[in-house]
């Protein structure tokens, strides 16, 4: 993607950078908080029809075209995959380990766009980081897994503390093979000429289904039924309106604005920090433990992430700057 352009404003630059750094990092943990006064089914319904709703009223006043049949199933097939899958895991999965953990948990989907992505098998297994970071990605996961086994207090506290580990690699995998399915849907209507939805409008779509699915299990399951909004608290009405504010729709709209932006290289870089905000958050805000052996997984999934990331990296400006300098460094020092 291109660079800033010179009428970027820096501030605007840095803002945008503070919420896709910050605001996301810290989701993980108001999904935490917000699931003292509601269950997960509601959470996610109220969450993402509040936000499609939002953001298709401000699509509308922009003046995009809201509907295509084609695009607007696929943008459900998405929806389905990426928020209510992969949400719904997450959240589920939060009512029994810590944000922290399924912050970790979500960075580590870099593995498996490095293995579903079938088109690119050749290139990604014949780089040595990739597959370097490929394996240190799965001994962080490892680790990951047996820090939860290990601060279980009995058998029946273990088994649930697995299957939460397995809902959010669940939920990885999910989120992979929807971010794949999107992103190889769009080179087909581009070679096709099939006319595209602008993105904000397709993020509406894939957000209305999420709400209508979160909602149908939730009336399923007797969640609607037992909810009561009166016994709601303020700080759950807080959470919940800073995941459909903050979370849904600023933090994305931020990204989306960098990506269009700064480079592509550049904007990756929230996916180290957003673990390190939602960790920081889980022990010093909510208290929650966390181990040594969480500390050594979040540290090697970030550096697999990074391995994984090194072609990308190695080839942007900032590294042939940074290059450069360093043959200027070492020139001079010889001379």
């Amino acid at each position: 993607m291109s660079t800033v352009t010179k009428n970027t404003n820096k501030s605007a630059v840095l803002f945008a950078y503070a919420v896709v750094y910050f605001v996301w990092g810290s989701t993980f943990f108001f999904i935490h908080k917000a699931l003292s006064d509601f269950t997960p089914f509601v959470l996610g319904a109220l969450r993402f029809f509040a936000a499609s709703m939002i953001l298709l009223t401000y699509c509308k006043m922009r003046g995009y075209k809201l509907f295509s049949k084609k695009v607007v199933m696929q943008a459900c097939i998405t929806g389905f995959l990426l928020l209510f899958v992969d949400m719904g895991a997450l959240i589920w999965a939060e009512q029994y380990v810590s944000s922290g953990i399924a912050a970790i948990m979500a960075a580590a989907a870099a593995l498996w766009f490095i293995i579903l992505d079938k088109k690119q098998w050749k290139h990604n297994f014949s780089s040595p980081p990739i597959v370097i970071g490929l394996v240190l990605g799965f001994v962080g996961v490892i680790m990951l897994f047996a820090e939860q086994v290990s601060i279980a207090g009995d058998e029946s506290q273990r088994l649930l503390n697995l299957f939460c580990m397995g809902l959010l690699v669940l939920g990885s995998i999910a989120w992979t093979v929807g971010s794949l399915y999107s992103k190889y849907a769009s080179k087909k209507n581009a070679e096709t000429n099939e006319e595209e939805l602008h993105v904000m409008v397709q993020t509406s779509w894939q957000m209305i289904t999420a709400g209508v699915l979160f909602a149908i299990v939730g009336m399923m399951n007797g969640e609607f039924a037992a909810f009561e909004f009166s016994e709601v608290s303020t700080a759950g009405w807080f959470s919940l309106g800073y995941l459909i504010t903050f979370g849904s729709i600023l933090a994305f709209g931020s990204y989306i604005w960098l990506i269009q932006n700064r480079p592509v290289t550049e904007v990756s870089t929230y996916a180290y920090v957003n673990p390190l905000v939602a960790v920081a958050l889980s022990y010093f805000v909510a208290n929650d433990y966390v181990s040594s052996l969480q500390i050594g997984g979040l540290l090697i999934v970030l550096l697999s992430v990074g391995l994984m990331n090194w072609n990308l990296y190695k080839g942007s400006k900032v590294f042939k700057a940074f290059k450069k300098k360093r043959s200027l460094q070492v020139v001079n020092e010889n001379e």
